[in-house]
């Protein structure tokens, strides 16, 4: 819809202008550029990017053995072993998730406790926590893993988490069954 321009009276245009008073016209300098613009470059994607490798060589942990080496899981002592089972073979379906990513350990020891209180209110039992696989950590391995690990292992309404499947985000990733 277009908005239609406001009429202005003559006797308005006359207060005005002995408002304001006499007035001259800014001249306006137009300058002409007929060099062609530059393309945008992400040049700060390249130099991440570039990084990579470097930072993978310096790394002490070996990103292809926390793939295939660091899966978590955990089994609350009571239950059937073929919860978990289920649970590996993804046939649970994940209500909700959150991504740690970024945060410190102390933000997403919070964030992971807010988290899991408002899932259980809102009955969401099956969810994933997205806590990375610590590439980025350098010499100090999976930080928040290692934190995810021992928070959900310690909490009484936990009753089983799993890796998430490389579709669902790998050994990045868990799925976690809460209680009722």
């Amino acid at each position: 819809m277009k908005k239609r321009a406001a009429v202005v009276s003559e006797e308005d245009r006359e207060l005005f202008a002995r408002s304001i008073g006499a007035v001259r016209p800014i001249r306006r300098r137009v300058v002409e550029d007929d060099r062609p613009k530059p393309s945008p470059e992400p040049v700060q994607s390249r130099l991440d990017e570039a990084r990579v490798p470097g930072e993978l060589i310096d790394s002490v942990i070996d990103p292809a053995l926390i793939e295939v080496g660091e899966e978590l899981s955990y089994l609350k002592d009571g239950h059937s072993p073929l919860l978990l089972r289920k649970l590996k073979r993804g046939q649970f379906s994940v209500a909700d998730e959150i991504d740690l990513h970024q945060m410190t350990q102390a933000v997403a020891r919070e964030a992971i406790a807010r988290f899991l209180a408002e899932s259980r209110r809102e009955r969401r039992l099956c969810v994933k926590i997205i806590h990375g696989k610590g590439l980025r950590s350098r010499n100090e391995g999976p930080v928040l893993k290692r934190l995810v690990d021992g928070l959900l292992r310690r909490r009484a309404d936990v009753l089983a988490f799993a890796s998430a499947k490389a579709n669902q985000g790998g050994t990045g990733a868990v799925i976690v069954l809460l209680a009722n």
